[in-house]
């Protein structure tokens, strides 16, 4: 009696399960198609690493801590489950015939056990009673992570009653190894087998009642990601897609619009990380728009797509229509374009999610709706794409005038001398801003002095497109793009080294999208080289300024470049190169990112002055920069809080420059 019925609460429970994992699949396919099939190796090893490893946790070490144990337990009591599953069918069935391989699962169970409860009120510890920031919700939200933490904690308490009792019951098996186990058993039984056979009973049914209703509570929960999280880590981007945004066809002639203001306008991916999103926060945590005020939650963004896919799931499966959600769409519905033109594009966001979300790409999607299918932008911005259009950068200075900064420096451009190893992308900021014109005449001498060939497009450089890009105007952007590899293509370049880590990124990575394909090197892994091979010496100073660096996201989170910079800083500076608290990936944007160069801020919500503060608070004279729109917000950030007296911004060419041994 007890199998049969046994197998139709399986059966109930399976069934009702399949029929949500079905729902929530129909609802991840109404996102559009995407292909991120391709490299199953590297996705296998993602999974392994970041998934099961839960590399990405620790960045945040108590937490990290904490759920890896909660999760490395469950996977854990895998074969405790199955055990207790087979059970239902054969009584008296247990794995002790594995031998040794049995010591091992029940210690393993036993200690794992006691860690995960452990871990469990730690975790309730946190969210309510310390009320750690990142992780307050909704009332909602509260509640569900409440019934889930309880039910986690009931699991394991049922599973330590179920093997006392069987460990009394049956006595101890051969190879068990049950140390927390046996001192329970005691102590709740006293040897009597008769009480155990009861308690093995209750306990057997309430295990499998909690799993099974664990399992189908799942998919109404924010704990989903428990399973979705794996596949979402597996379809992440990887290799160079990591860098990059998904380019716009618009020479396919079916395409009805740019961009997303719902989610059938999203792809599949974007839908799954709605559901994978765990709500822990870390995202919000470290969003620099978000530290200093602005309305963005890089949460939020995700929550919205989940909240929005699920609303619209029910209007159009609804078979009566009888519903009485209204039905609005994602942007200007869920989530609003203040919050859209708030990102920096940092990469912060992404960098600590643990399950591999990506919120950027979301975001800049609803961006090129806005400015591709309602041309609505913020006003600032028309000059800015208008100057990109006529002038081919952000600002307007006449294109003539992009190679007056080299103007006696006996630096050829490519159309009078299609050699050298080199070419040397300017980019805007370093033809025309007066301030970071200095910082390419620096990095041109040092080249010189290291005797590296190199020349320049000269008034044939135009902007790489990054900006246009990031604010979402993918036809001027890919224009631009187009335009640059044409002309490169055309010269025959293969070695690019830039200044910018706007140019670098896009150049490097993006332009592989349209047939430019460029060996390309920030101007920071130059100087690292001829450093470290001799090629420029350094002076040694006995009484260094001190000096702290500053990371940009775009050579920083996007591209891995954190030693470079700082290798000639510390043969400068010795001890006194100070970190700020915020460094290296876990670096704190300028604010300039994601076009917001270009965008007003308020005087409450600046990003570059939260990043000043911390840069000021470490007592350093000097702010080393590696990027131009990094030197502005720092020199901007400093004159706001009247320290220009006290505090210069120079990039590491120009401190590596004037501190050569000979010039």
């Amino acid at each position: 009696m007890k199998t049969i019925f046994f197998i139709v609460v399986l059966l109930a429970a399976t069934g009702i399960f399949i029929l949500s994992a079905r729902k929530i699949l129909k609802l991840i396919n109404l996102g559009k198609p995407l292909n991120r099939f391709n490299d199953v190796k590297t996705r296998i090893k993602n999974v392994f690493v970041i998934a099961i490893a839960q590399k990405k946790l620790f960045r945040d070490p108590v937490a990290g801590i904490v759920h890896a144990l909660i999760f490395w337990g469950f996977v854990l009591f895998i074969s405790a489950v199955v055990e207790t599953f087979i059970q239902g069918f054969f009584p008296s069935f247990n794995f002790s015939f594995l031998g040794y391989i049995f010591s091992l699962m029940t210690i393993t169970q036993d200690l794992f056990g006691l860690l995960v409860i452990v871990s469990v009120l730690i975790s309730l510890y946190r969210r309510y009673i310390l009320k750690v920031k990142r992780l307050e919700v909704d009332k909602h939200g509260k509640l569900d992570a409440a019934f889930i933490l309880i039910m986690i904690l009931f699991v394991v308490i049922s599973m330590f009653g179920q093997n006392a009792s069987h460990y009394v019951m049956a006595g101890k098996l051969d190879y068990e190894v049950r140390p927390i186990i046996s001192y329970l058993a005691g102590i709740m039984y006293h040897g009597d087998k008769e009480a155990a056979t009861l308690g093995f009973e209750i306990f057997w049914w309430l295990h499998v009642a909690l799993i099974l209703g664990f399992l189908n509570y799942l998919p109404y929960s924010k704990h989903l990601h428990v399973l979705t999280s794996i596949p979402n880590v597996y379809f992440s981007k990887t290799g160079d897609e990591k860098n990059i945004l998904q380019p716009v066809n618009f020479e396919d002639e079916n395409t009805e619009y740019f961009g997303a203001d719902d989610i059938q306008k999203l792809s599949w991916k974007q839908l799954l990380d709605g559901f994978s999103c765990t709500e822990c926060g870390r995202c919000t945590a470290v969003c620099p728009a978000n530290t200093v005020g602005k309305l963005l939650s890089p949460r939020k963004i995700i929550t919205d797509i989940r909240d929005r896919t699920q609303d619209k799931g029910v209007l159009l499966f609804s078979k009566n229509g009888d519903v009485t959600i209204e039905d609005k769409p994602l942007l200007g519905g869920y989530t609003s374009t203040e919050e859209i033109w708030a990102c920096t594009t940092c990469m912060a966001c992404v960098q600590e999610c643990p399950v591999m979300i990506e919120h950027i790409d979301s975001i800049v999607e609803m961006r090129r709706h806005l400015v591709l299918t309602e041309s609505n932008f913020p006003s600032e911005l028309q000059n800015t794409f208008r100057s990109l259009e006529n002038n081919f950068s952000p600002w307007a200075f006449n294109p003539s005038d992009r190679a007056e900064w080299a103007e006696g420096l006996n630096i050829k451009t490519l159309a009078e001398d299609p050699g050298g190893e080199y070419l040397f992308w300017v980019g805007c900021a370093g033809s025309y801003d007066n301030r970071y014109k200095k910082v390419s005449v620096s990095f041109s001498k040092i080249m010189q002095n290291a005797g590296i060939d190199f020349r320049i497009l000269g008034n044939e450089e135009k902007c790489n497109g990054d900006t246009a890009r990031r604010l979402g105007n993918e036809y001027l952007a890919q224009e631009m793009m187009k335009g640059n590899i044409e002309t490169l293509n055309g010269y025959g370049v293969k070695k690019i080294v830039t200044a910018c880590p706007h140019c670098y990124n896009s150049i490097k990575n993006e332009y592989k999208q349209f047939g430019g394909n460029f060996e390309v090197y920030h101007h920071s892994e130059i100087i690292n080289e001829v450093v470290k091979n001799g090629k420029i010496k350094l002076k040694k100073q006995e009484h260094a300024r001190k000096i702290t660096f500053h990371d940009s996201c775009y050579i920083g989170r996007y591209n891995d470049i954190y030693e470079q910079p700082r290798t000639a800083l510390k043969e400068i500076a010795g001890d006194n190169l100070v970190e700020m608290e915020r460094n290296r990936s876990k670096g704190f944007c300028c604010g300039a990112g994601g076009g917001r160069m270009f965008l007003e801020d308020s005087e409450e919500s600046r990003v570059n002055i939260e990043r000043t503060k911390e840069a000021v608070s470490t007592g350093a004279e000097t702010i080393a920069s590696a990027c131009p729109f990094c030197m502005t917000m720092i020199s901007d950030g400093v004159k706001s809080l009247d320290k220009s007296e006290t505090i210069e911004i120079q990039d590491i060419a120009e401190i590596v420059y004037n501190n050569q041994l000979t010039h």
